[in-house]
């Protein structure tokens, strides 16, 4: 590769920017991750008329994703670091893909307990497909950015989840309105599949891509990035340390533990936005379910500016001087704090406040949204997906959690107040774990026996 390189001198002359197209990838990859997990938030009114699926079949529809999706998080982890990225992502999204577009075919079984069996299977099997999505995505970008601009490129793809909600939702509302709800899933499976072809043909490491220059490969390499991907980042005596070593490794090391406990708190906001949020509006605002729907998308706006706006401000300290610590450490921690006035919409009146508040909440979230960063600047380089996974892990536990947590409260209460105290106090363990937890952010070091 070397040579390669050094025998072009167009290439020796110029730094490209390929990095910025495989981050453009990852990110249209991330949007379609999303989008089809929210597929069946979107025709499930129409399956249940089809099929008659009552509100608890409903349920376990929703939480079969979920479910295989965190138990899948460490055999993905292992296969990202034992195969590296590009063969197990495009593996990701051609499975999660072909299981998406089986989903169309349900009618097939019936309009009985085969197809709520059928669906509950193919859900679970989707979520254990794209278990390997994000920690691939830090793996990728600690591959291809230097630590300058880790942060933004987290930012980036991680803001996905918002584009996905103000993007594809609607358009899925049409398909299913136009075309019927069999279309979603048609269109989004058969998108998914080219969508894995392409990550195969674009997708290698940056020591290996055939566009990228000489200056490029010194740049993302001096500035901390593992250039050869997974390619010899497991010597002997780190593989014959074991899986369940490894991870015991990771869970016994003190910062990365703060920052898997973080996650799992700021995923609560997250999932409370995605689950119990349009019912609030409904239910303790009395709004309308069509005004609820509208309303629902300004914090996923406000979310998406947010992740942006943080991701370039913590790369944006670095490159001032100051230590990744606190340049990662500062938009967390503010935004975190910024995400506690969530509380507030308990002791006001108006909607518009309510609204405002919730958007503020879901921008400081946003901005505060910097852990895949995090994961990819702490990581042992032997177990960026393993790490990754982990801490996907935690993150996803809090969609199991949070909803069941704010389920009990309300039916308990009558009330959404002890709900979103609930929120806010995940907002500020996760301010708790960055200050006291986590201390000096730096990359573990694997001990081998």
């Amino acid at each position: 590769m070397e040579m390669s390189h050094a025998a072009n001198p167009a290439h020796v002359a110029k730094r490209t920017k390929v990095r910025y197209a495989i981050l453009l990838l990852i990110f249209v990859i991330t949007t379609f991750n999303y989008a089809d997990r929210a597929t069946l938030s979107v025709t499930g009114s129409a399956m249940r008329a089809e099929f008659g699926f009552d509100a608890i079949r409903m349920g376990y529809m929703f939480s079969a994703f979920s479910w295989a999706y965190v138990l899948s998080q460490l055999p993905a982890g292992w296969l990202l670091d034992r195969f590296g990225a590009r063969r197990v992502y495009a593996a990701s999204i051609f499975l999660w893909s072909l299981f998406t577009l089986l989903q169309s075919s349900i009618g097939v079984l019936g309009s009985g307990a085969a197809a709520v069996v059928g669906l509950f299977v193919l859900r679970f099997a989707m979520g254990a497909a794209e278990s390997p999505a994000f920690p691939a995505n830090a793996k990728v970008v600690a591959s291809w950015f230097p630590t300058t601009e880790r942060g933004a490129a987290s930012a980036i793809f991680n803001s996905a989840q918002y584009f996905a909600a103000v993007v594809f939702t609607p358009l899925m509302a049409w398909l299913t309105h136009a075309f019927g709800w069999h279309a979603v899933y048609l269109v989004m499976g058969v998108a998914g599949l080219m969508l894995a072809f392409t990550w195969l043909k674009v997708m290698k490491n940056p020591a290996d891509h055939p566009r990228v220059s000489r200056a490029e490969l010194d740049y993302i390499e001096q500035g901390g990035g593992v250039v050869n991907g997974h390619r010899n980042a497991q010597p002997d005596d780190v593989v014959r340390t074991g899986g369940w070593l490894l991870v015991r490794q990771l869970l016994g090391n003190r910062m990365l533990l703060g920052v898997y406990l973080a996650q799992f708190c700021i995923n609560v906001l997250t999932y409370f936005f995605l689950t119990w949020f349009p019912i609030y509006l409904v239910q303790a605002r009395g709004m309308t379910i069509l005004q609820a729907g509208l309303v629902a998308s300004l914090p996923a706006i406000c979310g998406f500016s947010g992740g942006v706006l943080g991701g370039f401000l913590s790369d944006s300290l670095i490159r001032r001087g100051h230590s990744l610590t606190f340049a990662r450490k500062l938009p967390i921690v503010g935004g975190m704090l910024l995400s506690a006035c969530i509380v507030g919409c308990n002791y006001v009146t108006t909607d518009w406040l309510v609204v405002a508040l919730m958007s503020l909440a879901f921008f400081g979230k946003g901005i505060g949204a910097l852990g895949w960063a995090v994961v990819a600047d702490t990581s042992p380089k032997e177990a960026l997906g393993l790490s990754g996974s982990i801490f996907n892990m935690f993150g996803n536990a809090a969609g199991i959690v949070t909803p069941i947590v704010i389920g009990y409260l309300v039916a308990q209460t009558g009330s959404f107040n002890g709900a979103l105290v609930f929120v806010g106090i995940n907002a500020l363990i996760t301010v708790f774990s960055y200050l006291v937890i986590v201390k000096d952010i730096k990359r573990v070091e694997l001990r081998t026996v």
